[in-house]
């Protein structure tokens, strides 16, 4: 970026008036490598922490070919007509070799894109697991102060680190291929258990038996899984993202769930453990980085995996020495 660029208060001014222009700046901001770029756009979002916190925040995630893109154009529409302002935050898959990703989201919701009350961040994973964009959470919140009161965080896929995205969200929603199967043997049990709700798609057309056959299967297992809250349980709805049948429902479910939530004191309480959580995460990753700009430690770390390659040392051994070298200089 240029020396000219805007200061802290005037990206913060223009976010807060629904400027489009400086909301993706911020955003990119944050997302950048460069250091003063990332100094920047966290002034920017501390002056902004004031509006922060009033959406309903909710998560999507379901295997690749699903229709998560389908279902979440639907949903905005259905959200824009309810006056609502939608916010999108998609993460498209990086590219291990070059770091660059395809970005399709934004053109596979070409018609939700063009709404003036809609807004979609499509951001590449990057090297995070599960697919949730290192700033997504950052993105999201810069995304409140400029008045969206619903954010979609749509995920790559489903995985093993799936509890990224349901760490920083309100409401989970898993979505369901039908027709392939033992269903249970397709998704990780472990993501079921974090769902508020699972949505089986495409029940349409050809593919309506499958559909309902899965439907069934899944009511009528849902009592195995780990209610997520409290009083929560675990919802099974049967939809088609192309029709928009289930649509309503799924809104439904989201506003009971937030309602019970905000009743039993459980929506404070996640929304406190997620901001500690994330404090700890950005504690972690800070001593890494910093590990990695001292000469002396990135010498002696290299030297403690090669002892623990060869059985020389155990792990909690050499984390204590690494450790302490860096808290004596």
């Amino acid at each position: 970026m240029s020396s000219a660029r805007l200061d802290a208060q005037e990206y913060a001014r223009g976010v807060r008036e629904g400027d489009r222009r400086l909301l993706a700046k911020t955003i990119t901001l944050l997302e950048s490598q460069r250091a003063e770029d990332v100094e920047l756009g966290q002034e920017v979002l501390e002056l902004l922490a004031p509006e922060c916190g009033q959406s309903v925040r909710v998560g999507i995630t379901g295997p690749p070919g699903v229709g998560k893109s389908t279902l979440i154009e639907a949903f905005g529409f259905a959200l824009l007509e309810q006056g609502r302002r939608v916010a999108v935050l998609t993460v498209d898959p990086s590219s291990p070799v070059s770091g660059g990703s395809i970005l399709g989201d934004k053109t596979r919701m070409i018609r939700l894109a063009a709404e003036p009350n809609a807004y979609i961040r499509p951001s590449p994973s990057g090297l995070t697991l599960g697919g949730v964009a290192h700033r997504t959470r950052e993105a999201m919140l810069v995304c409140e102060a400029a008045g969206f009161d619903a954010v979609i965080v749509e995920t790559v896929g489903v995985g093993q680190s799936e509890a990224e995205v349901e760490s920083m969200v309100d409401f989970f929603a898993v979505m369901l291929q039908p027709g392939s199967g033992d269903e249970l043997q397709g998704i990780k049990k472990g993501v079921l258990e974090l769902a508020d709700v699972l949505f089986v798609n495409k029940a349409d057309g050809d593919g309506l038996a499958a559909a309902e056959r899965t439907h069934g299967e899944y009511r009528s297992a849902a009592h195995l899984l780990r209610p997520s809250a409290e009083g929560w349980t675990l919802a099974v709805l049967l939809g088609s993202a192309k029709t928009g049948d289930g649509i309503d429902e799924l809104w439904k479910t989201i506003t009971a769930h937030q309602k019970l939530m905000k009743e039993t004191g459980a929506f404070d309480t996640r929304r406190a453990q997620q901001g500690r959580a994330w404090f700890r995460r950005l504690l972690d990753d800070g001593l890494m980085a910093a590990f990695q700009t001292d000469p002396a430690i990135v010498k002696l770390l290299n030297e403690l995996e090669s002892d623990l390659d060869l059985r020389k040392t155990t792990p909690p051994h050499a984390a204590r020495r690494l450790l302490d070298r860096f808290l004596r200089r």
